[in-house]
C-alpha cells in the first residue's frame, strides 16, 4: 500500500462571533485541508490552521502543505507512519500547522485501513471529558450575557480571555462569580498580556475567584520570570505560547515554571509530537490541557483522539469548530452539555460534507 493521490485546498471561513484577545481581533480564518488516498482506496483527512502562534502565514503554510503532500508523502507507505512523519519533520521544519495536517491525515488513513478509531490505535485512557468554551475580551455586561448563553447551552467550564487591563479583568471575573456562584468553573487566558506584577495580582485573587488555572500570563520568553513566581503559584500556571515542541516541553520540565501544558496540534506539528510532549508531562507529573485555534472538526477530532490516548490529560479546550460559520467536514465527536465524546468511527471518524 502506498499513498497514490493527494489533494490540498483552502477555505476562508468567517466566524459566527468575532472576538478579541490581548493582541488582536479575529473575524475569519483561512484553513487549509489535505486529503490523502492510498492505493487500496482508503482516504485520510487533515486540516491546518496557521496563525501568529504557529509562526506561519496562510500562504507559506499552503505552499509547505503542497510540497509535503505531493513531494514528501505521495508514493510512501503510510503503514511506515513514524518514518514518514520523521521525513515530514526534516523537510518542513518551520511549518508546524502544515506538518500537523499531514500527520493527522496519515493517522486517519492508517487507522481507517485497520478499521479502528485512532484513539484505539494509540491506546485509549479516557472516554469523555468536558470542554471549556471561550469568552473573548468584552465589556462586563457583554461578558455576562455571553456566559449566560453558554451556560444555558450546557457549558459549565468557561475560559475567559484577559490581558489588556488587570483591574478590568478582575472586575469581570468577580462579576462572573457573583452571577453564577459555584455553578461554573472558570479558566483564564491572558495570551502573554501581563507583567510579573499583574500576574501576581491575578494569582493572589485566584483562590477567592475559584480559578481552575491561569494560561500564559506573561510573554513566551519570560520563562525565567515565571520561575521566580512563588512556588505555590506555579501549579496554577498553564504554558501555551511558551510550548511549541517536545524540546520546549523537555526544557519546561526542569524546575517547572508551569503546572499545566497546553498542547495544540497545529503548534507542535501533529499527533506524533503531541504524544511526545504528553509523555514528558506524565513523567514530570504535570497536567495536560488540549487546546485549539479556530479549526475544522477534522483537526479538533484529531486533538481529541490524542487527548483521550494520553494518561496526563485533565482539561479540554476544544471549542474551535463551534466558532466557524460553516465547515467542510462533520462527524468525529459529539458534545452533550459541554462533554466531549468520540463517535467510535474508524480513523478520526470524520467525513467531508
Amino acid at each position: 500500500m502506498v499513498i497514490s493521490a493527494a489533494e490540498v485546498w483552502t477555505e476562508n471561513l468567517p466566524l459566527k462571533r468575532p472576538y478579541r484577545i490581548a493582541f488582536k481581533r479575529v473575524d475569519a480564518v483561512a484553513l487549509h485541508f489535505v486529503r490523502l488516498e492510498s492505493s487500496t482506496g482508503v482516504e485520510g483527512l487533515g486540516c491546518a490552521a496557521p496563525t501568529d502562534v504557529t509562526r506561519e502565514t496562510p500562504a507559506d503554510c499552503r505552499a509547505a502543505l503542497e510540497h509535503g503532500a505531493l513531494d514528501v508523502v505521495k508514493g510512501r507507505d503510510p503503514r511506515c507512519l513514524r518514518a514518514v512523519v520523521r521525513r515530514i519533520r526534516q523537510e518542513m521544519p518551520g511549518h508546524p500547522a502544515a506538518r500537523a495536517a499531514l500527520d493527522m491525515a496519515l493517522y486517519d488513513l492508517v487507522a481507517r485501513s485497520a478499521d479502528v478509531p485512532v484513539v484505539e490505535y494509540l491506546g485509549s485512557y479516557h472516554d469523555e471529558l468536558p470542554t471549556s468554551i471561550t469568552i473573548g475580551i468584552l465589556p462586563l455586561e457583554d461578558t455576562l450575557r455571553e456566559a449566560r448563553e453558554y451556560v444555558e447551552r450546557g457549558f459549565v467550564h468557561l475560559k475567559v480571555k484577559l490581558g489588556l487591563d488587570v483591574e478590568e479583568d478582575l472586575a469581570r471575573l468577580r462579576a462572573l462569580r457573583r452571577q453564577f456562584g459555584s455553578a461554573v468553573h472558570i479558566r483564564v487566558d491572558a495570551n502573554q498580556g501581563y507583567t510579573a506584577e499583574e500576574t501576581m495580582a491575578l494569582a493572589d485573587a485566584a483562590e477567592g475567584l475559584g480559578l481552575a488555572f491561569i494560561e500564559q500570563p506573561m510573554s513566551a520568553e519570560a520563562v525565567d520570570s515565571m520561575r521566580r513566581l512563588p512556588p505555590q503559584c506555579r501549579p496554577l500556571m498553564a504554558a501555551d505560547e511558551s510550548l511549541h515542541s517536545p524540546q520546549d516541553a523537555w526544557a519546561l520540565t526542569h524546575h517547572p515554571p508551569f503546572g499545566i501544558f497546553n498542547i495544540k496540534l497545529v503548534k507542535c506539528g501533529g499527533i506524533t509530537p503531541a504524544l511526545e510532549i504528553a509523555d514528558l508531562a506524565y513523567r514530570a507529573d504535570l497536567d495536560l490541557m488540549w487546546g485549539c485555534m479556530d479549526e475544522s472538526v477534522i483537526s479538533i477530532a484529531a486533538a481529541l483522539h490524542a487527548a483521550f490516548a494520553s494518561r496526563a490529560t485533565r482539561y479540554l479546550d476544544l471549542d474551535g469548530s463551534l466558532d466557524l460559520s460553516r465547515d467542510v467536514a462533520g462527524g468525529g465527536f459529539e458534545i452533550d452539555r459541554g462533554v466531549m465524546r468520540l463517535t467510535g468511527g474508524p480513523g478520526l471518524g470524520v467525513h467531508l460534507l
